[in-house]
């Protein structure tokens, strides 16, 4: 269920729109975190002394750790921002029932939006006295489908509720006036989680395919489809599914700007899908007066316009009805939760569902997240750990004012230009100064699903009231209980969320080694994503401009490239290869943060007096600390899906792939040359 745009945003971990999603939570593992309360941050169980630092440092780092924490059933991996996630949900689930249990609490307040939604997902007897009822109003409205004009306004419909319907519609600031928001068309329509997974030849697909085509027949026969009707109707959802996917771009060549942006008129909107109505379109999502739109991908539109006439009316009802269902199964009855994680688990390789609390924590977290934020700020979050974050950043932006000044391949020009970007950037630190209204969403104690599709169209409305407007630069994308952080390219800000402000990225007993080398090498990263790949063709105001001079934009272009094809030389379980082109912004990203971060130390006042740590140098806490903030297992079916449509490393990767390319790390571990944690060819860009 799509909650918000998140056009562009750079995020430090891995997850879905740069949150962790409703159906992703972390939590369901009794664990130790090695940060404990008092401690100094460093613990050497989790170090595994039988390999060596200098063979494989992810290893020799982390080891112990992960044997100590094998991955739980319920989950497709396991790693420390993971464990970290736990301590959030555990924050919020206590939230939840006290507002849960508050009968007091005041008719429209937060306490009680954010207490009735979690006792409407809590209540098992009454979704499951309800089944599919909840939803008998929208599929009786997909069912009485007659005509072409019918079925564009219920796409309309669907989509204003969250769903996937055919393809996506929401705001963005144009990428070439980041003082405006327009309106954006977007690809989409897909029940797989990318077009590889329709087109690709292999034994693996092949067979996703046939599971995927039977999941959605037994999901269509749940809702009330007879057998013969949903297995046909499974078989048409994969044909139109599969059109859409061959006229989709990849997500690498997503990755240019440029190859998304297309503003267009109405007029050309007209040309473009003749038979499909914008004018009538933006009527029914409420911007009428909208004149132009970007359409990130001509072809997807032309072809779902063909599409629209060529598929009988009735295989269009399947699939939208296919698409309400997809969206809505997380939050009904149990058959829909069971039929819903066997399929998914297909993908992940998790073998047990996650209890009910922290299904329904999450999902609301990530539905009205900013609501249980306010109340999680309040209760946890510490000024003065934001204030020693704010130094740290400080240090680390000092640290490439003073990098860029002596780049030897880039000249005083560019320089200039990349000076004034990195003095225009941005720095949100734990929470926004503004808290999203909710006063017009309306959330009672059920049923649960249908608070949940309120929300989503809650989001969808408040997004696209945005469009013709100035850009609200105080807004934030992720919720402050978050543990995460991003890059906007467009607003050119960095933003820390309170809730990564906690061990392991950051712990206030720690020594100053291991608080550069984990939140300072997150800061790093997000700053550094000002300046990589993608977010270098972006100016210090966030408009879609090239500062660079020809001969050091071709220079750049060259570093990046190295950082491509050293990534595109690891694999996964299962043979499967880390897409160098699709990683390369936030490898460019771990590279740059880790340096940055190490410069910043060094020039501390706090390196002058460090002093060694169980036998171990401050250089060596610092390098051991950045390893082990990505401590982390995943299952191989996961690992798989991560490598096709994620733009992170591995986390194995980004620990030894980037280490690889510093002088520093080998100088602080005393490595030679054959070291494999040593690159032949050191590729570095800042």
């Amino acid at each position: 269920m799509r909650i918000f745009n998140s056009f562009g945003l750079s995020c430090l971990l891995t997850a879905a729109l740069c949150v962790v999603p409703a159906g992703a939570s972390y939590a369901g593992q009794t664990f130790s975190h090695r940060a404990r309360p008092g401690s100094n941050g460093f613990n050497p169980a989790d170090l595994d002394r039988s390999v060596k630092p200098g063979e494989n440092f992810f290893e020799f780092a982390n080891g112990g750790w992960i044997k100590a924490h094998p991955i739980p059933p319920a989950y497709s991996g396991w790693g420390v921002t993971r464990a970290l996630y736990r301590v959030n949900q555990e924050r919020i689930r206590k939230i939840l029932e006290q507002a849960a249990a508050d009968k007091n609490a005041a008719d429209g307040s937060i306490e009680q939006k954010i207490g009735d939604f979690y006792a409407s997902g809590m209540n098992v007897e009454a979704i499951s006295a309800a089944g599919i009822k909840p939803l008998a109003p929208e599929l009786a409205r997909i069912d009485a489908i007659s005509n072409l004009k019918e079925l564009q306004a219920e796409i309309a419909r669907l989509q204003g509720m969250g769903v996937d319907a055919l393809f996506d519609f929401g705001e963005m600031q144009d990428f070439k006036d980041s003082a405006q928001v327009i309106g954006v068309a977007d690809q989409g329509g897909l029940g797989l989680p990318d077009r590889s997974y329709y087109l690709d030849k292999d034994q693996k697909s092949a067979a996703l395919r046939k599971a995927y085509v039977k999941h959605v027949a037994k999901m269509l026969e749940l809702s009330g489809m007879d057998k013969a009707a949903a297995s046909e109707g499974s078989k048409n959802v994969m044909q139109i599914e599969t059109r859409l996917a061959k006229a989709s771009m990849t997500r690498v060549a997503r990755r240019d700007p440029h190859a998304i942006y297309h503003p267009t008129s109405l007029e050309q909107l007209d040309k473009m899908t003749p038979d499909f109505s914008w004018q009538r379109y933006f009527m029914l999502v409420d911007v009428p007066r909208v004149k132009s739109i970007n359409v990130t991908n001509r072809k997807f539109f032309e072809i779902a316009d063909t599409e629209l006439k060529r598929v009988p009316l009735n295989e269009w009802k399947t699939y939208l009805r296919w698409h309400l269902l997809d969206a809505a199964a997380p939050y009904l009855s149990r058959p829909f939760v069971d039929e819903d994680f066997a399929f998914s688990s297909k993908l992940t390789g998790a073998k047990k569902l996650r209890p009910r609390w922290q299904r329904v924590a999450s999902a609301e977290d990530h539905a009205i997240g900013f609501a249980i934020g306010k109340l999680f700020v309040e209760k946890y979050f510490s000024a003065a750990s934001k204030q020693r974050v704010m130094e740290i950043l400080d240090n680390i932006e000092t640290a490439l004012r003073n990098d860029i000044m002596k780049l030897d391949w880039m000249t005083p020009t560019t320089k200039k230009q990349a000076l004034k970007k990195l003095s225009l950037i941005t720095e949100k630190v734990g929470y926004p100064d503004k808290w999203r209204d909710y006063s017009k969403l309306t959330i009672n104690r059920g049923p649960y699903v249908l608070n949940m599709l309120r929300a989503a169209e809650f989001e969808t409305q408040r997004e696209l009231r945005k469009i013709g407007k100035p850009v609200d630069r105080g807004e934030w994308r992720m919720t402050p209980q978050t543990v995460n952080a991003y890059y906007n390219p467009s607003m050119n800000e960095i933003v820390f969320p309170a809730g990564i402000l906690q061990p392991p990225f950051f712990n206030p007993n720690a020594p100053a080694a291991i608080n550069y080398g984990e939140i300072g090498a997150a800061i790093g990263h997000e700053i550094t994503h000002g300046f990589d790949d993608q977010g270098s063709q972006y100016d210090g105001q966030g408009n879609l401009r090239n500062w660079w001079t020809a001969g050091d934009l071709k220079r750049f272009k060259a570093r990046a490239k190295c950082i491509s094809d050293q990534f595109s030389t690891y694999t996964v379980a299962g043979g499967a290869h880390v897409q160098g082109k699709l990683v390369t912004g936030e490898a460019i990203a771990d590279l740059g943060g880790l340096k940055l971060a190490y410069l910043a130390y060094q020039a501390s006042d706090a390196a002058k007096h460090a002093q060694s740590v169980d036998g171990f140098t401050p250089d060596q806490l610092f390098f051991w600390a950045y390893a082990n903030s990505w401590a982390a297992t995943t299952r191989p079916k996961a690992a798989q899906l991560k490598v096709r449509v994620d733009p992170h490393p591995p986390a194995e990767y980004r620990v030894n792939g980037t280490v690889a390319n510093m002088p520093q790390f080998k100088k602080a571990w005393h490595l030679t040359d054959s070291s494999p944690m040593v690159n032949k060819h050191i590729c570095q860009v800042w």
